[in-house]
């Protein structure tokens, strides 16, 4: 009985997504901006789990004393807003291409021949979640950048092929987290990018590295720090800003400035400290829903961490191991 009922939802799934996949290409630009306003600030009244989330989050990233509750709320809604907008703009992003992509992303490099000198050789690219990382990604492949990327498969397998597709229209290349290690290595070291999410909150193993978040210790992926050490390729830091009319500024920082005795700790909080101006200065487009912060260091204070944040023994034995 389960199993057929999880069998129905999947079909009414891949049905409402094939729906905005073939919707979504054929609305104007400027109803899209509203009409992801109207789904966002929807989501934020009715998921409950993600907005508590968001609003945990946010109190302990910028502090209680500097923001009320009200100026939280509003940051937790806009999230929801730009990510709704992200969603529907994967599959939007059907009308671009190599020859109108400029009329809706624009590109800000903060060393452009450093950067071309870069993706000719291979680089590996980094971003938060924030803002339209998918469109950032996007308009790599029509630059002339084709990417490398890992995307998790669905938990509903029908899914998958839908969005590898859409993922994959300026030529990036989408590859699943299985045996991804090899593929990227393979990929780097014949000339090849890859683009990496950095903020990516994973369980205390050797394939995550402690980093400061908003002051506040927490476990993510250490995949762009071990990319660097066996490749000695450039890692570059790439953002991407929302605009009020529907369009993106994606601005590419300077590669991060590393040294032959960088530890992996100092490489992946400098991964982390790049970004951290723009989510201070604008927060809305980051990805407040998210866990970020899911272990309770025991040493610290129960309340200037998120609700949801556990003591975990592995955890603790974990820090000891990465001090």
């Amino acid at each position: 009985m389960k199993k057929n009922l999880k069998q129905v939802r999947h079909r009414i799934e891949w049905f409402l997504i094939k729906c905005i996949k073939c919707v979504a290409p054929i609305i104007p630009r400027t109803l899209i901006v509203e009409l992801s306003k109207l789904i966002g600030r929807l989501a934020f009244i009715f998921d409950n789990r993600g907005r508590l989330t968001g609003m945990a989050n946010a109190k302990c990233a910028i502090g209680s004393n500097e923001i009320t509750r009200c100026k939280t709320q509003q940051i937790i809604m806009r999230s929801y807003e730009f990510f709704s907008r992200s969603a529907i703009d994967l599959f939007w992003g059907r009308n671009l291409n190599k020859n109108n992509y400029s009329d809706f992303i624009q590109f800000e490099f903060e060393d452009k021949d450093a950067h071309e000198r870069a993706a000719k050789k291979g680089a590996i690219w980094i971003t938060p979640h924030y803002g339209n990382f998918e469109w950032l990604s996007l308009a790599m492949g029509f630059r002339g950048t084709p990417l490398t990327v890992i995307a998790q498969d669905f938990r509903n397998p029908l899914l998958t092929n839908i969005f590898k597709t859409a993922r994959e229209h300026s030529g990036n290349e989408i590859i699943s987290s299985k045996k991804a290690v090899i593929k990227l290595l393979k990929t780097l070291k014949r000339g090849g990018n890859t683009a990496l999410l950095t903020d990516l909150n994973v369980k205390p193993s050797r394939d995550a590295i402690p980093i400061k978040c908003f002051s506040k210790i927490t476990s993510i992926t250490r995949l762009h720090v071990f990319l660097h050490q066996k490749t000695g390729l450039p890692i570059i830091p790439a953002i991407s800003l929302p605009c009020s009319d529907g369009s993106y500024l994606m601005k590419i920082l300077k590669p991060i400035e590393l040294s032959s005795t960088s530890t992996e700790k100092q490489i992946a909080q400098k991964c982390w400290d790049v970004f951290k101006p723009f989510m201070s200065q604008f927060p809305e487009p980051w990805l407040w829903m998210y866990r970020h912060w899911r272990y309770l260091p025991q040493k610290e204070d129960n309340k200037n961490y998120p609700f949801y944040a556990e003591n975990s023994e592995k955890f603790e034995l974990w820090l000891l191991e990465n001090s």
